[in-house]
């Protein structure tokens, strides 16, 4: 696969809490010029962030990260602020303990709520797979698939595990044609995104795949 494609499915990303406007910048700027699918950065960057690229590259940002345990009304007024300042997609965590306890309806509405807010701008909805059964997992391929978002997501990459082609795969088995699909979390070289690729991922959510593009020498690398 040829590298601009790959490219094409990033989410270029930095959500790290130390993260400083300079570092922002990087992204933005890395995210223009590798034609990245979007940049996603922590929201109290997204106002200067859209300002900064000039609708070069999509803003994407997080809401109820990492944890996924704020209420419902707030993770709403998380989303409604991130659009107001400039956000084009969002990425929510879901409330995993609702899951865990069987509350399917509560995280259905809750995603359902979120979307209506973002309307027509891009959904994913990221279910923490590491800290889930496979039951669990599959329920959710469900529920996403009810709720309207656009996409299902394994991971924030701040739990105890990242993406696996396990996770893809099983993803693709159990959610409707209509919900796309995002790896997350420890995706390492290029192989490894071509094996999501291919598994049936649409996006990937990495900072490494642009950083390795840019240490690879220019007679080496197809882009």
């Amino acid at each position: 696969m040829k590298i601009e494609k790959i490219l094409s499915y990033v989410d270029h990303t930095l959500l790290s809490p130390a993260a400083t406007w300079e570092e922002i910048k990087g992204i933005c700027d890395d995210g223009i010029k590798y034609k990245t699918a979007s940049v996603c950065i922590p929201p109290c960057y997204v106002r200067q962030a859209k300002e900064y690229v000039k609708n070069q590259v999509k803003i994407c940002t997080v809401i109820g990260f990492p944890n996924g345990a704020n209420t419902p009304e707030i993770k709403a007024v998380e989303a409604k602020n991130a659009i107001a300042n400039g956000a084009d997609e969002i990425d929510m965590v879901i409330n995993i303990g609702n899951l865990k306890d069987g509350l399917y309806d509560d995280v259905l509405n809750e995603i359902k709520l979120i979307k209506s807010v973002c309307k027509d701008r891009i959904l994913k909805v990221i279910i923490e797979t590491c800290l889930l059964t496979e039951e669990e997992k599959i329920r959710m391929c469900e529920i996403v698939s009810l709720s309207g978002a656009d996409f299902i997501k394994t991971s924030t990459g701040f739990s105890t595990g990242g993406a696996t082609f396990e996770d893809i795969a099983l993803f693709a088995k159990h959610v409707d044609k209509k919900v796309r699909i995002k790896a997350a979390g420890g995706i390492k070289t290029l192989d490894d995104a071509e094996k999501f690729i291919s598994l049936g991922a649409t996006r990937l959510g990495t900072s490494r795949i642009v950083k390795i593009i840019k240490e690879t020498p220019v007679e080496e690398n197809a882009y």
